[in-house]
């Protein structure tokens, strides 16, 4: 594909995006009322990178980036 630079910073905007929101429901999900939010912190951040960086590795597989 030869896409725009323009069409690829909104690919990876997009990307991104959706990085957090999945990583604030892993941290969500993991925490648990009785324990200090420090860990549910840490494994969120861990699942964002993971996802964009699965993301960010499918597009370029694709040849979209």
């Amino acid at each position: 594909m030869n896409l725009s630079l323009g069409v690829k910073l909104l690919i990876l905007v997009i990307c991104f995006l959706l990085s957090v929101i999945v990583g604030i429901v892993a941290g969500l999900i993991h925490h648990k009322p009785t324990t200090p939010k420090g860990p549910a912190f840490l494994y969120g951040g861990g699942v964002f990178g993971g996802s964009l960086t699965l993301c960010l590795v499918v597009l370029t597989a694709l040849g979209v980036l």
